[in-house]
């Protein structure tokens, strides 16, 4: 009796070690039947935050220059305001510009130049029309034809992009030719005007400063 009851108590010992051994073996596939999923993406990539954190591209409006720094940042004459305005109203209003709105006013140009579709303006900021002499003045605001011609040579049709100034040649609307040489923000007109302040928009233009004043040939 005592060796038969020993054997039964061994033989459930084994058959619950069994029973305990089946139910671990099992843990793992019950947790990922009860909705655990691996994850097999891996962390992101260097090439995937490139893609995610892109630096935005330079805008093809952006100005440049040694003096776009004196452009006020809002109000009358700023980048935005001028951008709103047709060229000859947006040249009046920036105290860069001032001379040559006022000689614009004389020579009766405003409304001319104001309802053109597509300009570029190469204009002489202050700084350049004081490199005149008063006698140069004097004589160009006293001829209306000559004034005309002087300003209608600083202005060429059409929207000229920086890229298109590298080695340009253009025909202004007094009917001489203008080139342009340069690249990046360096660039010449004429031979020797300096572009101070590129690429500045308004509504209808696109006016580029310069450092002197253009003299129209015959």
């Amino acid at each position: 009796m005592i060796r038969k009851s020993t054997l039964t108590i061994t033989a459930a010992a084994a058959a619950l070690a069994l029973g305990l051994t089946a139910c671990g073996g099992n843990t793992q596939s019950d947790d990922t039947a009860m909705g655990g999923e691996v994850d097999e993406t891996g962390p992101p990539t260097e090439d995937d935050s490139a893609t995610e954190e892109s630096e935005p591209q330079e805008s093809a409006d952006e100005t440049f220059g040694s003096e776009c720094s004196e452009i006020p940042d809002e109000g009358e004459g700023s980048l935005g305001s001028m951008a709103e305005e047709p060229v000859a109203t947006a040249i009046s209003q920036s105290s860069m510009l001032s001379t040559l709105g006022e000689m614009l006013d004389q020579a009766e140009l405003v409304d001319t130049l104001d309802s053109e579709d597509e300009l570029t303006v190469f204009a002489p900021t202050d700084a350049a029309f004081d490199q005149m002499s008063d006698e140069e003045m004097d004589s160009l605001q006293e001829d209306q034809q000559q004034l005309t011609d002087f300003l209608n040579h600083h202005v060429v049709e059409g929207i000229q992009e920086p890229t298109d100034l590298e080695d340009g040649s253009f025909t202004s609307l007094q009917g001489a030719e203008v080139t342009t040489q340069g690249s990046d923000e360096e660039f010449t007109v004429d031979d020797e005007a300096q572009i101070v302040c590129g690429n500045v928009q308004t509504s209808n233009a696109t006016i580029y400063m310069i450092d002197k004043v253009l003299s129209p040939t015959e």
